[in-house]
């Protein structure tokens, strides 16, 4: 499964309805109608009426999915399924998303069985956002101890800074062993089987995996992730055009590297790679970097990633040829105009890392069997995760999540929805609302986001007839920022002020990733702003750089507020 660096725009072509995928290679959602969901009702203080209409709807809906399952096996023709199971549930696949489904599954009380093909952690834990991260705290580290200014304002001598790369890259390998072996031993800690083998699916509710062993299941959960996306004419050799997988191993650090694609890997990887003393150039097909993200808060990231570091860049163009390094001559690079196809210009440098996204995994997954065709290589799959036919019928007790349907291609999404399928065959409705699954790039500083970018907002405001307001607030504003003497950065947030309803929050500056929460917990329990700006934040902490944004949002005064009720004891 992967991480929260994903698709790029330059150069791909992996689209799906409903989604925009960002020059990095996120995914970002358009406005859709999918329900609201988080804690059980009753924690909204709803009354028995209501609880009893909730068991209601519940009803209703399992007759619905049995109704549905029924009248798809009879249309598929593929056999019947077995009288008996071997599992209540069996995942394949077992990086973050499997991983997350498997342990909501054991707490839900189903026999459940994980099937993995390669090891454990998918592309996340292994060659995705764990091992990145570790680059990224080592070059986060080393711009601090390299910037002579920022330490003396501290009052601090640093002699010059160095690092060891084979050091450094053993960091990143352990960090991902570390975190594999404790996904490894959470799941066989509380009795999940882990099966090894390539599985796919044989026909309703039967899986092989390995060379002939055959289980039953009366669900199925496909969890296969993806791999690099390299487009047509780029020749990777694993050494000097390399992809994210192999960059992360660090074998070595070029001089002069350009990175294909200006979104969260290349973003990323410009950071590590400009702190080890690289110089970089960035590719980008669309005629400004960073597209993905909300406009301001590229232009502002940019100022602060780009410009001051050894970073040029040329946007506009597609990466048509790429020759890797060999013979004693440099990595060669052909750029044609992305709009007329038109020769622009010709690079040589050291090595290129391909940064245009990733691909859905699902080759020799057995889809045929029940009758499932891929759209330019992901599963079809409905608002609940239920895998669709070629025909536009479920198939019955069958789902697929993260990165191999395309919804939302980031490691924490395949998690959300592996739970929220074990929600539903535990008997559960639930809907995943997936504008509320946060994203973020961990450059130094960080960009966080949730929600609806600005132009987003506003254009779906114009759709639905209603106004949106934006407030923003600086983090030169924040104390605690100040005594880190880290004031750089800004926090926007896109509200409705008729109703308080927040559309969008997006965040540039210190541990930017660990501050988006509050903003995309609040979406995704439907909390107002009128309510949450009455909540109380520690001084001083960089989270009261949201509690500035919820108190300067101004909400329209018939908008309703939340009573709370509170016990106080003396």
């Amino acid at each position: 499964m992967q991480s929260a660096m994903a698709l790029s725009f330059s150069q791909t072509s992996f689209t799906r309805p409903n989604h925009v995928l960002g020059s990095s290679g996120s995914v970002f959602s358009t406005p859709r109608s999918l329900r609201f969901c988080g804690l059980r009702r009753e924690a909204f203080g709803f009354s028995t009426s209501n609880q009893l209409a909730t068991r209601s709807n519940r009803i209703q809906f399992l007759s619905r999915k049995s109704f549905q399952v029924s009248a798809s096996a009879s249309s598929n023709g593929n056999g019947a399924p077995p009288k008996s199971f071997d599992y209540d549930l069996i995942i394949i696949g077992a990086g973050v998303g499997g991983h997350g489904a498997a342990l909501h599954a054991v707490e839900k009380g189903l026999k459940t069985a994980i099937i993995e093909g390669d090891v454990v952690g998918g592309t996340c834990v292994n060659r995705g956002c764990v091992p990145s991260k570790a680059l990224l705290a080592v070059s986060g580290r080393m711009r601090e101890l390299q910037n002579e200014h920022h330490m003396k304002s501290f009052g601090l001598q640093v002699s010059a800074a160095g690092y060891d790369r084979q050091g450094v890259a053993d960091h990143a390998n352990n960090l991902a062993t570390k975190i594999r072996n404790n996904l490894t031993n959470s799941m066989k800690a509380i009795g999940v089987d882990i099966l090894t083998g390539f599985g796919s699916v044989l026909g309703p509710q039967k899986v092989k995996y390995g060379k002939d062993n055959i289980i039953t299941a009366k669900d199925i959960i496909i969890a296969t992730g993806s791999v690099p996306f390299v487009p047509k004419g780029i020749e990777v050799d694993g050494k000097t055009v390399i992809t994210s997988d192999h960059a992360l191993k660090l074998e070595s650090v070029p001089e002069w590297i350009a990175i294909v694609g200006s979104g969260y890997i290349g973003l990323e990887f410009s950071d590590v790679y400009t702190a080890l003393g690289s110089e970089v150039t960035f590719i980008e097909a669309l005629d400004q970097l960073m597209p993905g993200f909300d406009p301001e808060i590229s232009k502002l990231a940019q100022r602060v990633l780009i410009n001051p570091r050894k970073i040029d860049y040329h946007t506009g163009v597609f990466a048509s040829k790429i020759t890797p390094a060999r013979d004693g001559k440099p990595v060669l690079i052909e750029l044609i105009d992305a709009k007329t196809k038109e020769p622009k210009d010709t690079l040589e440098v050291d090595a290129a890392l391909i940064a245009t996204g990733r691909a859905p995994f699902t080759n020799g997954l057995g889809l045929e069997n029940v009758n499932v065709v891929t759209q330019r290589g992901f599963i079809p799959v409905d608002e609940r995760m239920r895998v669709i036919d070629g025909k536009g019928t479920l198939v019955p007790n069958l789902y697929c999540i993260g990165d191999a349907n395309g919804k939302l291609m980031l490691a924490h999404a395949a998690s959300a929805q592996g739970i929220s399928v074990v929600e539903q065959v535990s008997g559960r409705d639930h809907v995943l609302n997936h504008l509320s699954i946060p994203a973020a790039c961990f450059t130094h500083p960080e960009i966080s986001m949730v929600g609806l970018t600005e132009p987003q907002a506003k254009e779906k405001g114009e759709k639905e007839g209603f106004k949106v307001s934006v407030v923003k607030t600086s983090f030169k504003a924040n104390t605690k920022a100040l005594a880190e003497n880290e004031g750089e950065g800004i926090a926007k947030m896109i509200y409705r002020p008729d109703n308080g309803e927040i559309l969008g929050v997006h965040i540039f500056g210190l541990h930017a990733a660990d501050l988006i929460h509050e903003a995309s917990n609040a979406i995704a329990l439907g909390t107002r702003i009128q309510d949450i700006k009455l909540a109380v934040h520690a001084h001083p902490t960089l989270s009261e750089v949201l509690d500035e944004l919820f108190k300067a949002a101004k909400v329209e005064s018939h908008a309703t507020t939340r009573t709370v009720s509170e016990k106080v004891v003396v």
